[in-house]
């Protein structure tokens, strides 16, 4: 019998995701595709140390179309993508879980001119919030938002977690200065309204939804930012009281008597000790006490008048006060330099929650026995007073344990706040979403996010959950793309 013909063997495909680096290389050049992990390092974990995976690559795009060409040849070898800008995050939503490709904007960094008739600057995601207060500030225009973190943090970042920072109780957070941005989706293509219209009420405001969305939804590239006119005089105090309830006294009382109030920071004597240890100086003040509050009041004209009288009217005698830049620096050193003295002290479980200020002085004396009987070794708390956000920092609990984390949050909610102020979600807080919003939201916020990214390619895991549990109890398993085993 003639035997039959052996089939050809069939080719096997070669998988989309080895050739990668290759295909990105074509669209950003081949020293923006890092795959070796020596130079990948330093994109994988984030400010706190506690969060973070290998990733399958680093991409560095240059611009808004060579961002979108990235996205589309990702999508097409099904690799999931986290933007990242600073990396100054402490949520975990700027690094990956495992596998992913970071993409990088740092090198979307071009200011565009100000626009001093509007008050207003296009500028690509990347810029630091330092180089664009130089800019603005240069032509009598100043941002008004501010970071302990302004030379590392990123416009993309902040807008992307709608940030709020010090200068809040005057001029709100990000999204208030968002005046249009630039973004590209999930499948690369790209949505733009960059004109800074003030009225613009045609059809859905995409920019809106995608403030505060934390890369998930879109990939901000560029942003219309609201600025205004640059302010030259300054005042600052460190206000020494004793409680959290003469502090908000204090806090009515200047909004009253003083409005160029711009700032109210507070912190507790255990941070107090600690930054003073670090920075190796001496307490300003002469008494020791249970607040302190770093304010702050800017004007035209000269406010340091304005601010004593109103310190003296409401009784805060042990204050002292700086109407030049080092002495104000000085001051703002003890409340800004807590973030490195904490982290010089050990690896902190950072906690970024909201309050409202009747239930503050409630929630700060019932944080340090609820987080010692859930493990942690040492608390130390300090915040924004005027907008009511807390930032508490655990010390000694192990990196993976969250039962301290979880004990806090749950006190936040108890106390009428919110589990995130202005860090934003990430993949720290994912789980507690539900619980913090509902399940009617939770539900219209997966509903977007399919609409938008139906494949689950943009930051997979951060804000919503993978296995998200419900408030009620069950669990809601949402479907998972292929590239997680």
């Amino acid at each position: 019998m003639p035997r039959r013909p052996r089939a050809a063997p069939t080719a096997r495909r070669p998988d989309p995701a080895l050739s990668l680096p290759r295909e990105l290389a074509e669209v950003v050049g081949e020293g923006h595709v890092l795959t070796d992990p020596e130079l990948t390092a330093g994109y994988e974990r984030d400010w706190t140390g506690r969060f973070g995976a290998r990733a399958a690559l680093v991409v560095r795009p240059a611009d808004g179309g060579e961002l979108a060409e990235v996205v589309r040849r990702c999508a097409a070898a099904g690799v999931p993508i986290v933007p990242q800008g600073g990396n100054t995050g402490l949520v975990g939503g700027g690094v990956p879980r495992g596998g992913e490709a970071i993409v990088s904007l740092r090198r979307l960094d071009v200011i565009g001119p100000v626009d001093a008739a509007l008050g207003q600057v296009t500028a690509g995601a990347g810029v630091t919030l330092a180089a664009l207060q130089e800019a603005a500030r240069r032509h009598g225009e100043d941002p008004t938002l501010d970071f302990a973190a302004r030379d590392s943090c990123t416009l993309g970042g902040l807008v992307a977690c709608d940030a709020g920072g010090a200068r809040a109780l005057r001029h709100g957070t990000a999204r208030p200065h968002v005046a249009g941005l630039e973004a590209v989706l999930a499948d690369g293509s790209v949505v733009s309204r960059l004109q800074g219209l003030t009225k613009d009420n045609a059809g859905y405001d995409l920019p809106a939804l995608l403030i505060g969305s934390e890369g998930t939804l879109g990939i901000i590239t560029r942003v219309r930012w609201r600025l205004a006119p640059m302010v030259p005089a300054r005042a600052t105090a460190l206000v020494a009281l004793d409680s959290v309830a003469a502090a908000a006294r204090l806090l009515a009382s200047l909004r009253d008597s003083a409005p160029t109030l711009e700032s109210c920071d507070f912190f507790g004597p255990e941070g107090m000790s600690l930054v003073l240890s670090h920075q190796r100086r001496r307490s300003p003040l002469r008494t020791d006490a249970a607040v302190y509050l770093v304010l702050e009041c800017a004007g035209r004209r000269d406010p340091t008048d304005e601010l004593a009288a109103a310190l003296d009217a409401a009784g805060a005698h042990d204050a002292v006060l700086a109407d030049d830049a080092a002495g104000r620096a000085g001051l703002w050193a003890l409340r800004e330099g807590h973030a490195d003295a904490i982290n010089a002290a050990g690896i902190p479980h950072k906690l970024d929650v909201g309050v409202p200020l009747s239930e503050l002085e409630r929630f700060l004396a019932e944080v340090p026995p609820t987080a010692a009987a859930a493990g942690a070794e040492r608390v130390i708390v300090f915040g924004h007073l005027g907008d009511g956000n807390v930032h508490v920092n655990l010390l000694g609990a192990p990196a993976e344990d969250r039962r301290a984390d979880d004990a806090v949050l749950e006190l936040a909610l108890r106390c009428g706040g919110t589990i995130s102020a202005e860090h934003g979600i990430g993949v720290a807080k994912a789980d507690w979403l539900a619980r913090a919003r509902g399940d009617a939201e939770l539900r219209a916020m997966r509903a977007v996010k399919h609409a938008l990214d139906p494949g689950g390619l943009l930051n997979p895991g951060a804000v919503l959950a993978l296995d998200q549990p419900s408030s009620s109890g069950p669990n809601v398993r949402p479907a998972v793309s292929s590239w997680i085993q």
